[in-house]
């Protein structure tokens, strides 16, 4: 099954800054050949359910490994059945709506 998810990976306990973890997650991404989009308070990616899913927790062990003694993660996912639909297709739709 196809998921398209919004994930925020917020690391604890290592000072104000996170960019450095948040950029070693975008590498899991890559590695993982998922589709990914980085914005201002987290990423969409979009792929296999499970493939995702262990991105993902891969992030998790990545940053723990990397001293983030607690990690806080919210994710938003959306699945569908009646056709395939990718990131850009739901930009697009909305894009098209504008332009009209």
């Amino acid at each position: 099954m196809q998921v398209m998810i919004d994930l925020c990976v917020v690391p604890l306990g290592v000072g104000v800054s996170v960019s450095s973890y948040v950029a070693r997650c975008q590498q899991v991404f890559e590695e993982a050949g998922l589709e990914h989009r980085m914005h201002a308070y987290g990423t969409n990616v979009e792929g296999d359910w499970d493939e995702v899913m262990a991105a993902v927790k891969r992030c998790h062990q990545e940053l723990h490994q990397m001293g983030a003694p607690r990690i806080n993660t919210s994710m938003r996912m959306g699945t569908r059945t009646d056709r395939a639909q990718s990131m850009d297709d739901k930009i697009n739709s909305v894009t098209n709506k504008l332009n009209n």
